[in-house]
């Protein structure tokens, strides 16, 4: 299982907007709006890498009111 948190900027008073429906896409465990350099976090889980970039490059950018996602794989030491 490849897990990574996506933190969203969204166009100004989306944030709520974005992270709810960000919430309801398939591979997104959890999405909440927050405070910071960031509107949105995200944490997404994938069966594979080769998985977990069509979760984050078509469905979450594809959520309108998005500005820019960085992704943030979790790694395990």
């Amino acid at each position: 299982m490849v897990q990574a948190y996506v933190l969203v900027q969204t166009e100004v008073g989306k944030a709520a907007e974005v992270a709810a429906e960000i919430a309801g896409l398939p591979g997104v465990v959890l999405a909440e709006d927050v405070t910071g350099p960031y509107d949105v976090i995200a944490r997404v889980e994938a069966a594979t890498v080769d998985e977990l970039g069509p979760l984050v490059m078509s469905k979450i950018q594809g959520v309108k009111g998005i500005t820019r996602t960085v992704t943030c794989t979790v790694v395990h030491a």
